[in-house]
């Protein structure tokens, strides 16, 4: 009090205008709800009809009930709701029935499909997808040849992306993994280079590729298999290390996969060939990943052929493998490990999933057929709490609705499906934000969530209120303090950060390029420059120390100044010097050089 006592004094009111809370409207998530939703397999009747006297009968369960595996909300317990034949309560007079906590919610959903937000941009089928680790931004790859950025606090219901480019011109982009930290992330595309990109989506590195010519004998005694630098065949997938940032694979049609230092982008740190038992030998690896403990290294070929490799091993030979694991001739779209490093989950291409466990590696512990392919790189994945396995399915006839199927893990038994614009090629369920993202085949990003138990991501998108609408006060305010803009002072401006540029500035920088302002070449000085060999470092002090001035001088004089010592001192013609005529020339008037001109 005595503060405010001293502040009344000095005549302080208060600490500026208070800014006025903006208060979001609770229904705004309506704007987003699917209208089509698959009804629960257990119907519940409706407690408080809306008019009429009846009879609520709640059943025990039974038994059959118990072991059923249908999902659903539970029914109420005996007692939940007392009421009498009329209609009331018996223990209230209000028409509604008392709001118990503790009661199971019949509303809460199971999965977060209640809400759907779009992001479409791209024009053609989404090949690849993924999510930083936040949840905070999505970056998807398409076979229309673009990477695009999306960031969920920054875009508003337009849903734009911040940024768009090409990594590889024409070539389609088949995976995009983010690293641990979320700083920086891979671009595989349909070319024989992996590529690093920092979170803002600036190329960092370009990783070598290898010559298709060069092979070597020492991998086998029986075929020649390719050992290189790089990569010779088209990359299909990566991975980086689970527990270490600097290092991840890479796996390609060239019956190879290799790992790879982040520091290292001119040659691989070690190479896993693939052997098949196919006549010839190689076989295009379709997928790879790393283990969740990072000690197992798997992949998926082409023909049929499941491995993993000890990442402690020599990899000469896979210390489990599996023949005809799926159909030969049909690309498995992903491999992914489970939490505990026990099970593998795989989707092939033969229109299956099937569940592997590495203790018995020798057929699947559960699968599941009829799940429609219709891209190779479509995938699956476990939810969250890997208690379910979620994948998408193509459309059966052309033009048809494609679906997000949910399984069981353990039976790989059907829990719901939900249908879609199209069908969902690529599929990722973040555990942070709880969140379903998938890619269809016509180029939509679709967001599956529930307001109640998903956090943030595409909540965002509605969580900003409704855009302020400027008023008379903000436009005078404009006009009275008009903001300076230095666009020069900006990242986007400096030079080799942004693409627009001044064009002083650029002919200055390519007047200092001798190749662009077509500068004739220099006569070479000293030592060598500009890659142009010159006189050595040796030769330039000595040529210094004693320098050659004849160029400089007229050769006649230079030879009359020696005429005085020659005949001083005669070492080169003493020998004739004695019996050596004297010339003796005859004296010519000035009149007879006249005659004879004339």
């Amino acid at each position: 009090m005595a503060d405010m006592d001293v502040f009344s004094a000095m005549g302080i009111v208060g600490f500026g205008k208070a800014a006025k809370k903006r208060e979001l409207d609770p229904n705004r998530f309506d704007k987003t709800k699917r209208e089509e939703l698959v009804p629960p397999k257990v119907e519940a009747k409706p407690l408080i009809p809306a008019s009429g006297p009846f009879k609520v009968s709640i059943r025990a369960p039974s038994q059959s009930d118990e072991d059923s595996d249908d999902p659903g909300p539970s029914l109420p317990q005996p007692g939940f709701f007392k009421q009498d034949v009329d209609g009331h309560d018996a223990g209230s007079t209000d028409d509604e029935p008392e709001y118990d906590p503790s009661a199971p919610s019949l509303s809460t959903p199971d999965f977060p499909i209640t809400h759907e937000a779009t992001l479409k941009e791209h024009t053609k089928v989404i090949s690849a997808l993924t999510v930083d680790p936040s949840g905070a931004r999505v970056l998807s790859g398409s076979h229309d040849y673009d990477c695009k950025l999306w960031d969920f606090g920054g875009m508003t219901t337009q849903t734009r992306s911040f940024k768009t480019w090409e990594p590889a011109g024409s070539y389609y982009v088949n995976d995009l993994k983010y690293s641990n930290d979320g700083q920086q992330f891979l671009v595989i595309s349909g070319t024989i280079q992996a590529k690093l990109f920092d979170r803002e989506g600036e190329e960092k590195a370009t990783f070598v590729k290898g010559d298709m010519y060069i092979r070597d004998m020492k991998h086998t005694c029986v075929r020649p298999v390719p050992y290189h630098s790089g990569h010779v065949g088209e990359l299909s997938s990566c991975m980086w290390h689970p527990k270490d940032k600097q290092y991840f694979i890479t796996s390609s049609a060239d019956s190879t996969i290799r790992i790879w230092d982040v520091e290292n982008k001119r040659k691989q740190k070690s190479v896993i060939v693939v052997k098949s038992k196919e006549r010839g030998a190689r076989t295009k690896v379709t997928t790879c990943a790393y283990s969740t403990d990072g000690t197992l290294i798997g992949g998926a070929c082409l023909d049929g052929a499941l491995h993993m490799w000890q990442a402690s091993s020599n990899f000469v030979r896979p210390n489990m493998t599996i023949e005809g694991a799926h159909t030969k001739g049909t690309d498995v779209g992903s491999l992914v490990f489970s939490v505990d490093g026990r099970t593998v989950l795989t989707r092939g291409g033969d229109d299956t999933v099937k569940l592997w466990d590495l203790r018995a590696f020798k057929r699947p512990l559960a699968s599941h057929s009829g799940a429609t392919t219709l891209y190779p790189g479509t995938n699956a994945v476990f939810s969250p709490d890997e208690k379910y396995i979620l994948t998408g399915t193509g459309a059966s006839a052309k033009g048809g609705r494609g679906k997000l199927a949910l399984f069981r893990r353990e039976s790989l038994s059907m829990v719901k499906e939900i249908d879609m614009d199209t069908t969902p090629v690529k599929v990722v369920w973040h555990s942070k934000i709880n969140q379903i993202i998938t890619g269809l085949a016509n180029g939509t990003i679709a967001v599956l969530y529930s307001p109640e138990t998903s956090l943030n991501g595409a909540k965002l998108l509605l969580s900003k209120g409704a855009p302020k609408r400027p008023t008379i006060e903000d436009l005078s305010d404009a006009l009275a303090a008009p903001t300076i803009l230095t666009p020069h002072a900006l990242p986007m401006f400096k030079d080799g950060e942004g693409l627009v540029k001044g064009m002083k500035r650029k002919r200055e920088k390519d007047r200092m390029d001798p190749r662009k302002s077509r500068r004739p070449e220099l006569p070479v000085t000293g030592p060598g420059r500009g890659g142009r060999v010159g006189a050595s470092a040796t030769q330039h002090v000595v040529q210094n120390l004693v320098r050659d001035t004849t160029r400089d001088e007229d050769p006649r004089e230079a030879l009359l100044k020696y005429a005085k010592m020659a005949d001083e001192d005669p070492q080169w013609t003493s020998a004739w010097r004695q019996n050596q005529p004297n010339p003796v020339f005859a004296n010519v008037s000035e009149d007879e050089e006249e005659e004879e001109e004339g």
